[in-house]
């Protein structure tokens, strides 16, 4: 494995560290590489926005349940995946049902387990499966990284996106050569390659460069001299 490789390991572990720190009997939450706004996102700005409100909103429903479960919320393109682990088949679909009516979301893909909740030292393999399994995307020449959102859940990886049949079959070969992972389950939103090139042509420009600033050194002509005013007029005397 390479330095940048275990370095983005040890940083997505320390992460999980300081988010298991004092956590309530209901976690949510999840060992997500790949999230927030990132220029090469297929998503456009106002819905990568929309799906963090998104997932905010759902983790508020799934707290207001009272459940003791571990859930993890993930949303992409308006697309909800669901992992984690809860403790019967009645909190899964309640949780499902909660989700579904928040706000803009556009489906729900219910992967919760039912079970115990996973262990700690399990949540950090997770996290470690999914530095590895994005930094394999990283590696690969023949896919873009930033299409794909990477979700592992007690040693399952969810691959979410807006891929190609090519990209989505190529993706989940690479996610599935990584040592320690168990299964993967593909959760894309399919475009053809069409539909790919149009997104591309559609990026906004980037935006003009400033100007260069001033060299402070840099000597100023000297302003026009002032005009005298003339004086007035005496006015007669009588």
């Amino acid at each position: 494995m390479t330095l940048a490789r275990w370095t983005s390991s040890a940083a997505a572990v320390a992460l999980l560290c300081g988010t298991l720190a004092g956590c309530a009997p209901l976690l949510v939450g999840g060992a997500v590489v790949g999230g927030g706004l990132i220029v090469t996102d297929r998503r456009t700005t106002g819905i990568q926005l929309e799906d963090e409100g998104i997932e905010a909103r759902a983790r508020t429903r799934v707290r207001e349940l009272a459940t003791l479960g571990n859930v993890s919320i993930t949303s992409y393109n308006r697309t909800v995946l669901l992992t984690g682990e809860v403790p019967s088949a009645t909190e899964k679909a309640a949780a499902e049902q909660a989700v579904a009516k928040v706000e803009n979301v556009r489906t729900v893909v219910n992967e919760l387990g039912i079970g115990p909740n996973s262990s700690i030292g399990s949540r950090s393999t997770d996290v470690f499966l999914a530095s590895k399994v994005k930094a394999t995307l990283v590696d690969a020449k023949d896919v873009h990284a930033n299409a794909y959102k990477v979700v592992v859940e007690r040693a399952e990886v969810f691959l979410m996106g807006r891929v190609t049949e090519r990209e989505a079959a190529r993706g989940t070969e690479l996610a599935r050569s990584v040592s320690g992972v168990q299964k993967v389950v593909r959760v894309f939103e399919i475009l053809t390659e069409q539909e790919l090139a149009a997104l591309g042509s559609r990026r906004p420009a980037p935006a003009p460069s400033p100007a260069p600033a001033r060299a402070s050194g840099t000597v100023q002509a000297p302003a026009p001299p002032a005009v005298p005013m003339p004086a007035p007029t005496p006015l007669p005397t009588k």
